[in-house]
């Protein structure tokens, strides 16, 4: 840092996230990596505190958040992203860091001489050698439920406009007109009534349990797998089966669960061989829960009738990944995590994470 950069007191980052951080686009679509801006200036709230690193706040930080519960532990240096490059100078000298998509491979550790933490803005840690950090002595620690509602409310969402296509209708009223009671454009798109339906859920976690709650409320029956089933959780309308007996009686199948070796591709030819003809695939966990080539083939061949996908393998997919531009995936670009409130969740518990691993009691550790 420049020995005349600005040190900006709490008041003035305010001041300095409302005039500056502003695009003229929409965050999404402005390029990354840019220049460095004021908003990127480490900022000192108090002095002799622990080095804590940002690494990419962009998505994080989109909207406004307030990132005081950081700021009240230590001085924080914030970026909006970071190479891989620019992360072996930026790590060198902090004691913790927080990443929402940079990855942190092993050669990082040898050039994070004083870090203690890795923080994840989210649940997954498969882009972090957790292997490696825990040899080097530092804990990643992840945010398990931040976005039970946000995710859960994207899934069901996801499934609404696959079952009964109202962003279709929503574009034949405004571009077509509905002058005719018998509009075979109307008349002929498939729709589906949820009720009665079952939902098969695999990775039943506290957002898998969001989602089952609506689809219960919305009287479908629920099939759920994971590897240690809640017996509490158990109903008349909700049952833990294992996976076969799910892909063979779902009409729905959403898939939650965290990307391991174990799960990856865990939607394949095989079990969707296994599945009913015409089923619905909704995922909102990971990309690679999918085997791209498999999910497309069995949309080309009808065995899977629509699919709606929040996440890609990879990401971003760019403008000719086969499932998102298919014509019977309805497609987001991993905003399920995104709501303002849920990004500000994502900073308080951070804190709280960083907070309990000084206090000697550290909690969502990892590794």
């Amino acid at each position: 840092m420049p020995p005349d950069a600005p040190v900006l007191p709490l008041s003035s980052w305010a001041d300095c996230r409302e005039m500056d951080w502003r695009p003229a686009v929409s965050p999404l679509s402005r390029p990354h990596p840019r220049p460095l801006r004021r908003a990127d200036i480490t900022y000192d709230l108090r002095r002799n505190k622990m080095k804590i690193l940002i690494t990419d706040g962009f998505l994080v930080n989109a909207g406004g958040v307030s990132w005081k519960p950081l700021e009240e532990i230590g001085e924080v240096i914030y970026y909006d992203d970071t190479t891989p490059e620019e992360l072996l100078e930026r790590i060198a000298d902090v004691d913790a860091a927080f990443t929402n998509r940079v990855r942190f491979p092993a050669e990082v550790f040898q050039h994070a001489k004083k870090l203690k933490m890795i923080g994840t803005f989210g649940t997954g840690v498969d882009f972090i050698d957790c292997k490696t950090a825990r040899e080097h002595g530092v804990s990643v620690c992840n945010i398990p439920g931040y976005g039970r509602g946000a995710v859960a409310q994207m899934a069901i969402a996801l499934m609404f406009e696959v079952c009964r296509r109202t962003s279709y209708f929503n574009s034949f009223i405004k571009e077509t007109g509905w002058v005719n009671s018998i509009e075979p454009e109307v008349s002929n798109v498939r729709q589906m009534e949820l009720t009665g339906k079952t939902l098969g859920i695999v990775g039943m976690g506290d957002i898998g349990y969001a989602i089952a709650k609506v689809a219960m409320a919305l009287d479908m029956k629920v099939l759920a797998h994971r590897r240690h089933p809640v017996k509490e959780w158990e109903c008349d309308q909700l049952q833990f089966v294992d996976l076969d007996t799910l892909f063979r009686n779902a009409d729905i199948i959403s898939t939650n669960c965290p990307l391991t070796d174990e799960t990856r591709h865990i939607i394949n030819k095989d079990s969707i061989a296994k599945m009913k003809d015409g089923v619905i695939l909704i995922n909102v966990g990971r990309g690679a829960l999918f085997d791209t080539a498999d999910v497309v083939a069995a949309l080309d061949s009808g065995k899977v009738y629509m699919a709606g996908v929040d996440v890609f393998d990879p990401e971003p997919c760019g403008k000719d990944h086969p499932l998102a531009t298919h014509p019977r995936c309805v497609a987001s670009p991993h905003v399920a995590w995104s709501p303002l409130e849920t990004r500000q969740n994502l900073v308080n518990r951070s804190a709280e994470n960083l907070r309990a691993l000084l206090d000697g009691t550290p909690k969502n550790v990892k590794n």
